[in-house]
């Protein structure tokens, strides 16, 4: 990107309102969402993996189904976003995934289980995409990368405190007769359902309807994302056929894509099975940990990945996205998660592990301001909802095949080399798009700004 122009007075103020208004309120709902998501990972290896006699390939299996169910309805739900608005369609999920998450409390079989994760994937889906779409609806692309890193937050922030927060639940064994791990189903299920209410009163789909902005704000935000969408492949001056083709058509949404592939891969795994190899800490290293102890020693490597991400994000949004925004932590975290399997002690596990966590994480968000530069109306939801379902298939893949490998080898060695690998990817297939951007022959308008982001 090249030097920004100064700010205004209405600009400065008119994006403090946002960040303040809006971005807090929708990290919040992808606090919820993330941590109903992976609630299964702390109830496995505190006693749900017993009473459902699950092995560790079932549990992969559970845990990926969800993505599957999300995958059926990823686009058509982000469609159905643009046309009915945020404020409709994101209260909607919240409320539909906080009474199927409410069912968890009730699970008594693995079959069960399956059915019960692939419909809350069906009940989210569309949420996180639905939510970057939102929030870069409201503010211009220069503005994009620090929006998106402070909802970003919320993801590792959910087990930094989800964590303790599960294992203080668990804790609560006996309570109205259940375990506590189906006391734990049943606390962190009830606060989608209440943000679901919430949000269909408090959110606006869009700058122009919003009174507490001033008038000179709202005129500023409106004319700037006008301006923008104008230049962008898929304005809305083009029939939203043509958007959805050229969106599903583009090589730079699917190689995006498969750049995502590799982080989401990495994500899920450590998100899903960092509890049980922690759990596995027990017998390796001959110690013993209390339900929240290991609570905490879960939460340890999301605290530096917030902190990082912030950071990360900041320096993106002054100095412009580059390649190695994203690039580089995809190399720090695919060579760092295979390294963790040959410490010597939890604590260098943990350290190590820490590292991926914040590579995996600082460079999502910046990831994210990417698509939106380039793509805008139908072809936006399209292509934002093409790229997340890649990650979808990553949440599955990474989830089943980590099981599957862990019972078939009988240790993380080949599943935490894989995802070594495909981090790898990510970040050889970022590069390769940079460079084909940059010797390509000179783009239209249309492009460049696509190109000025991947630089």
């Amino acid at each position: 990107m090249g030097a920004q122009a100064p700010s205004t007075a209405v600009e400065r103020t008119a994006i403090k309102k946002v960040s303040v208004r809006l971005v807090p309120f929708v990290a919040l709902m992808f606090f919820v969402n993330y941590l109903d998501r992976t609630a299964v990972s702390f109830a496995e290896p505190n006693g749900m993996g017993q009473d459902l006699a699950l092995t560790a390939a079932q549990f992969g299996f559970a845990s990926g189904i969800f993505f599957l169910g999300y995958i059926v309805l990823e686009v058509p739900s982000n469609m159905a976003l643009h046309r009915f608005g945020a404020r409709r369609w994101l209260a909607r999920i919240m409320v539909t995934w906080g009474i199927v998450s409410l069912l968890f409390t009730w699970v008594s079989s693995s079959g069960q289980l399956y059915t019960l994760r692939f419909l809350l994937g069906v009940a989210e889906a569309g949420f996180f995409p639905g939510a970057i779409l939102f929030l870069s609806q409201w503010v211009p692309s220069r503005h994009r990368t620090k929006i998106l890193g402070l909802f970003y937050l919320a993801q590792p922030l959910t087990t930094v405190f989800g964590a303790p927060l599960a294992g203080w639940l668990i804790g609560r064994h006996g309570l109205f007769g259940l375990e506590g791990w189906r006391v734990m189903f049943l606390f962190v299920s009830l606060p989608a359902i209440v943000l679901g209410v919430i949000a269909w009163f408090y959110l606006i789909d869009k700058p122009a309807d919003a009174k507490w902005l001033t008038p000179a704000e709202r005129d500023w935000l409106t004319s700037e994302l006008a301006a923008e969408n104008a230049q962008k492949t898929g304005s809305e001056g083009q029939h939203a056929k043509g958007d959805l083709k050229k969106a599903f058509g583009s090589g730079r949404v699917w190689t995006l894509a498969a750049v995502y592939f590799g982080f989401v891969y990495g994500l899920y795994a450590l998100a899903f099975f960092l509890p049980t190899i922690i759990n596995g800490f027990q017998d390796q290293y001959d110690t013993t940990f209390s339900v929240m102890d290991k609570a905490w020693i879960t939460a340890i490597p999301y605290l530096p990945a917030a902190v990082v991400l912030f950071f990360w994000t900041r320096h993106a949004t002054r100095h412009g996205t580059r390649t190695w925004h994203v690039a580089g932590p995809a190399v720090v975290g695919g060579v760092s998660i295979p390294l963790a399997l040959y410490m010597g002690s939890p604590t260098a596990t943990v350290a190590v592990i820490t590292v991926t966590a914040c590579a995996i994480f600082a460079a999502l968000p910046v990831f994210w301001s990417v698509p939106s530069r380039f793509l805008t109306g139908a072809a936006a939801a399209a292509g934002i909802a093409l790229i997340n379902t890649a990650g979808n298939v990553a949440g599955f893949a990474s989830s089943y095949i980590t099981g599957w490998l862990k019972d078939w080898s009988g240790a993380y060695y080949v599943p935490l080399y894989l995802v070594g690998f495909f981090m790898l990817l990510s970040a050889a297939l970022m590069i390769w798009l940079a460079s084909r951007s940059r010797t390509d022959e000179p783009a239209p308008a249309v492009e460049s700004q696509a190109e000025e982001a991947l630089r």
